[in-house]
């Protein structure tokens, strides 16, 4: 799938000089720069020992000036990937949000309107190049974010590249997905056509490319991260996905749309406001047996029912004497279900755990009963938008029809454009790839069920728990909300886990997260483990003390089990094609 792209005509000295650099690349000859002037490209071999020995100190030299970057004619540096760098500044390394390091920053636009960003440190470069993941529907660069590498000492202190891009659009919105050729480049092809770009650049910046390349991305960025694992898997030799939107299309139709109609039910005002979830969550909390620290390890495992604390007839709910009135009981139900069809089957696999009330303000539940929630926001532009082969400018959230039939017509064209959802990555198994999983249990927006299940569903295509964990792990983490926050330690070092994992052959067998106060400080440790072991305080120490807990099997989770309506799969193989650029759906047309 795709669109012609036609290159510009090349002059005779374009070619040569193209040609020049090109052999310059190989030989470690002396490059001639647009300006005049010559930079050698040779990488010294005491250099390329110092990173291969960890030396964060002295790394690669640059075989270029940053300002040399900017006069590259890179046109036939990437067949099939036509990109050119639109400016090329040092960045002093107090401006450095990454770290203390001073960095080449380099943006350009890979055709026709993919706007990336890339850091190259100036010191200090060990041969690594990493690429992170946007948030949302994206629109720029999130090159200053990597979500699952807080405090990862190589990243800070420059020993990697970074680069990311905007996926191809520069809206907040879902407008863009109404042209074809921007809905490919969101969907599944921005990330790919930048990792080729970027490993160019550096190879023209240091005169040698990266040893080993990475994906950091939570959310969208979760997404894009198992798009490469599934469909692009020689790109990254390790990948982390955080809280992955893998099953966009069910996603943010079905999952937002349902909570949307529990939280309004009938269409009438908000049965659940923000002012309710601090009750609501003392006593979820009690009826779920927590913890002192009052955060659930395993709330798969908490079946409590809303009915419990229903109100009496004539009984006004207190903060003191909290009770819940029958439609409040009805939406809760309904959030803690999920999304199901008219036999009871699951429109998207999963739902919202017991134990994620304090999160859910501002996405599941508005400020007041007359406001509006995230979630109909988010449904608003994948019904208008994304999820049809024609923009359809008047639907809402109500509009969405939970019944096997609408599910087919909504997943039609979805599934097979934005979605990420084929267990199947034996391609990227074999490349040598490793994959970390990751998911707060408290997630509002992406309920950390739907990961579980395909997990499960790697395992049962890559041969069992056994085979799957030798290269792809999940670390689920207890009270921790969308990509962070909540009331769980949220702050942890994934990357330097990966790259243990990617250069030494050590898979993670925990992970350490923290709790970081105002002021920097590390208030409480947790160790998470390996999908579907849970962290359990089996020593009576304190409970904010990682060596307190030992790892314990979860029932819930080993056995978790789904009736849902779809099936993860490879589902972008025959799903429509592209005639006179632009694209036509083939089945299921809307």
């Amino acid at each position: 799938m795709g669109t012609l792209l036609r290159w510009p005509r090349w002059t005779s000295a374009t070619f040569m000089a193209t040609l020049a650099a090109t052999l310059a690349l190989v030989t470690g000859a002396s490059v001639a720069l647009a300006n005049g002037s010559a930079y050698s490209t040779r990488t010294s071999a005491s250099a390329v020992a110092a990173a291969a020995a960890g030396d964060t100190t002295s790394g690669i030299a640059p075989a270029l000036p940053c300002a040399g970057v900017a006069s590259q004619d890179l046109a036939a540096a990437v067949p099939g990937v036509p990109f050119e760098i639109t400016s090329a500044t040092e960045l002093a390394a107090s401006a450095n949000t990454l770290g203390n390091w001073a960095a080449c920053d380099v943006k350009g636009v890979i055709a026709p309107q993919i706007h990336f960003e890339i850091k190259l440190p100036q010191t200090g470069w060990q041969a690594d190049y990493l690429q992170v993941g946007c948030g949302g529907l994206c629109g720029s660069t999130s090159v200053n974010s990597a979500p699952a590498s807080a405090g990862c000492v190589p990243l800070t202190s420059g020993a990697f590249a970074v680069a990311s891009s905007d996926e191809g659009h520069y809206q907040g919105g879902g407008l863009f997905s109404t042209d074809p050729t921007l809905r490919a480049d969101f969907g599944y092809k921005s990330d790919h056509l930048l990792a080729q770009a970027a490993k160019a650049i550096i190879k023209v910046y240091y005169g040698r490319s990266a040893a080993h390349s990475y994906f950091d991305g939570c959310s969208q960025g979760g997404h894009q991260a198992l798009t490469e694992a599934q469909r692009y898997p020689t790109d990254f030799d390790g990948i982390i996905a955080g809280a992955p939107a893998n099953n966009f299309t069910a996603l943010n139709t079905f999952s937002h749309a349902w909570t949307a109609q529990s939280v309004y039910l009938r269409g009438g005002p908000a049965t659940i406001t923000n002012a309710d979830l601090a009750d609501l969550h003392k006593a979820v909390l009690k009826g779920c047996d927590a913890p002192a620290d009052g955060i659930l390890a395993d709330p798969l495992s908490c079946t409590w029912d809303p009915a419990a604390i229903r109100c009496a007839d004539g009984q006004t709910s207190t903060s003191a004497d909290y009770c819940l009135t029958g439609d409040q009981v009805t939406t809760l139900r309904r959030i803690y279900a999920g999304p199901t069809d008219e036999n009871g089957r699951l429109l998207y696999p999963g739902y919202q755990l017991r134990g994620s009330e304090l999160n859910w303000a501002g996405i599941i539940t508005p400020a007041t009963a007359t406001g509006n929630s995230g979630d109909i926001s988010f449904v608003r532009e994948t019904l208008r938008y994304q999820i049809f082969d024609s923009p359809q400018p008047t639907l809402t959230y109500k509009d969405v029809q939970f019944t096997a039939a609408y599910y087919k017509k909504v997943m039609a064209l979805g599934e097979g454009m934005y979605d990420a959802t084929d267990p199947d990555v034996t391609a990227f198994r074999k490349a040598g790839g490793k994959l970390i999983l990751w998911h707060g249990l408290g997630d509002q927006h992406i309920p950390a069920v739907g990961t579980m299940a395909y997990y499960q569903a790697v395992q049962k295509a890559m041969g069992g728990a056994g085979a799957t964990s030798a290269f792809a792990r999940l670390f689920l983490l207890p009270g921790v909300a969308h990509c962070g926050g909540g009331q769980g330690p949220n702050t942890f070092d994934a990357l330097t886990a990966m790259t243990d994992w990617v250069t030494k052959g050590q898979a993670p067998d925990s992970l350490t997260t923290r709790s970081v106060d105002s002021g920097g400080s590390t208030t409480a440790t947790r160790p998470v483990y390996p999908f579907p072991y849970v962290a359990k305080n089996t020593t009576g120490g304190p409970d904010e003390d990682a060596s307190s807990y030992t790892p314990v099997k979860s029932t819930a989770e080993a056995g978790l089990k789904l009736t849902w309506l779809g099936s993860f799969r490879s589902g972008y193989e025959t799903v429509g094609t592209w005639v006179k650029g632009h694209w036509v759906v083939t089945k299921g047309k809307a």
